[in-house]
């Protein structure tokens, strides 16, 4: 099998590997020629194709012939039968990334042929608006060439941090499930202003965007989150008096609590207990 050096198959088009695809062409690091992505459903397909003008096939065997880089898209519980699918193609010139939640290098290593390079990511949901946060590791055959790859790809829809395995559970528990401890957040301060008479449309306004600016200091500025709380908070103020009521009801506590069991379940899911 000849290698295409710019060629890329994504295997599965769900939310992540959509994600990826439209990143990858919007910033023109690879054209639609270079990309082939797969699809169970025709009018899937044909949506695809229609969107992007990459090629879009049923066939998980014909799109990972002759690609460089090989994204595995699917869902935990299919990757199974996905591997099946490709074990007998993907050889040691390619680099295999896989996305899917919880599932180690080593386990996809073992089906597939010796020497496969496997690379491990954990991206989040803000992937899908170019703003997502990727942790990402390297499998036992996988070399520099086989990360910097898969790691200039993912950045084409946000960051990535690179990680040994053994972190990745944290990872997916900081990051991975982290859009939902912010939605929740943001979910109870929305409901808070209707509380004290604002309209929902309000409310929702000043709490998203409130977010979003918070998010811009934090990372664009690199500020210290003590250091902008510490900003924001005036001495016998507004803001000292709801820190307060936040430290009383323990909701710092709550959050090491809550962040740890998500690692606890990562690994139990990772282990195969479902």
């Amino acid at each position: 099998m000849t290698i295409e050096p710019r060629r890329i198959a994504i295997l599965g088009a769900g939310r992540i590997g959509e994600a990826l695809l439209a990143g990858l062409l919007s910033s023109g690091w690879r054209q639609p020629a270079d990309i082939v992505v797969t699809a169970r459903r025709e009018s899937r397909l044909e949506e695809l194709r229609e969107r992007f003008g990459v090629t879009a096939t049923d066939s998980n065997a014909s799109a990972v012939e002759g690609a460089e880089l090989v994204v595995l898209a699917v869902k935990p519980q299919d990757l199974d039968q996905l591997l099946g699918e490709i074990d007998e193609i993907v050889s040691a010139e390619q680099t295999v990334l896989s996305v899917a939640a919880a599932i180690s290098t080593a386990a996809i290593e073992a089906r597939l042929a010796p020497a496969v390079p496997v690379v491990r990511a954990m991206p989040n949901a803000p992937a899908t608006v170019h703003e997502g946060m990727a942790g990402l590791c390297a499998g036992s055959h996988a070399q520099e060439g086989h990360l910097a790859l898969a790691e200039e790809a993912l950045a084409h829809v946000g960051a990535v941090a690179r990680v040994p395995e053994a972190y990745m559970d944290a990872v997916t528990a900081v990051s991975g499930s982290g859009p939902a401890y912010f939605a929740l957040l943001a979910e109870a301060m929305i409901e808070a202003g209707i509380l004290l008479g604002l309209s929902r449309e309000i409310s929702t306004q000043l709490v998203v965007q409130t977010m979003f600016g918070t998010a811009k200091l934090l990372r664009d500025e690199k500020m210290h989150p003590v250091e902008l709380r510490e900003m924001v908070t005036s001495p016998g103020g507004t803001t000292i008096r709801a820190i307060r009521e936040l430290e009383i009801a323990g909701v710092r506590a709550a959050f090491l609590n809550a962040i740890q069991a998500a690692m606890e379940r990562s690994r139990e899911l990772a282990a195969g207990n479902p």
